[in-house]
Order: C-alpha cells, then structure tokens, then sequence
C-alpha cells in the first residue's frame, strides 16, 4: 500500500509484560497515521469544528492481524483513502516492521463520518474539507 506513512516506536506502554503490543495500540497507532494524513493535507480538526460545525468521528473500523509488533520496533503506519462520499471517508491502512516493504502486522479498513457538531448526527462533507482531501 502506497500513500501517506507515519513512523511508530514501539514503547512500554504499548505492550503487555511480555514485550507484545496490546490489540487496543493498534488502534491508536492508525488512529495517529490518519490524523497525520489530513493534517498533511491542511485539514485541522479544531478549525473544521469552529469553522465549518463539523468533526470526524470513527464510524467503524476493521483490523486483521498478521503477526504481533514488539516493545522497540519501529512500525510503518500507512493510511490512504479509499472512498470518499457524502458524509462518509473510507481509509486503508497498513501496519509494517521496518518499512513499507517490511514484515506486514496488521491490515485496517476505518470508516470515517462528518458529524454536525451541534446536532451530533451525520452531515455531508463541506466544500473546504473536500477541497484538502482531493
């Protein structure tokens, strides 16, 4: 998978006592590479709340894990969007030892929703966000 990567140490507190990153830090490490990802793009989650009434919220995600990350390992986190629609931004996700090319650990499919912050229900995404996710 090709796109945007964000680099990861693995720390302590990512892992159980046997040095074996938690299921739960997965998450947060996508989590991280695709805030990166829109900030790249000039997408600022505090300007689109106070500007545009919206936020993005993790509507679902899915994760298939292939092998376990370990305490020090330097971890690839790559997000790419996959789908953009609506109120709705589909990313891809790859986590890898190393780099890009390196030991593949986990596979993630996050679904994104543009949420009115006042109504707290679902909104299409504004002009100004489509113009920095294209």
């Amino acid at each position: 998978m090709s796109g945007f990567v964000w680099p990861v140490r693995v720390y302590l507190e990512d892992t159980d006592a046997q040095g074996v990153v938690y299921n739960a830090s997965y998450f947060r490490f996508l989590e991280r590479a695709r805030t990166e990802w829109l900030r790249d793009r000039g997408v600022d989650h505090r300007r689109l709340r106070e500007r545009d009434g919206v936020m993005l919220v993790l509507a679902g995600i899915e994760a298939s894990f292939q092998a376990p990350a370990r305490l020090d390992d330097l971890l690839c986190v790559s997000a790419e969007l996959s789908e953009l629609s609506g109120a709705r931004v589909v990313f891809e996700q790859s986590i890898h030892r190393q780099s890009l090319e390196g030991e593949l650990l986990c596979r993630g499919v996050a679904h994104v929703a543009c949420v009115d912050v006042e109504r707290g229900r679902p909104r299409r995404l504004p002009a100004s966000l489509l113009d920095g996710l294209s």
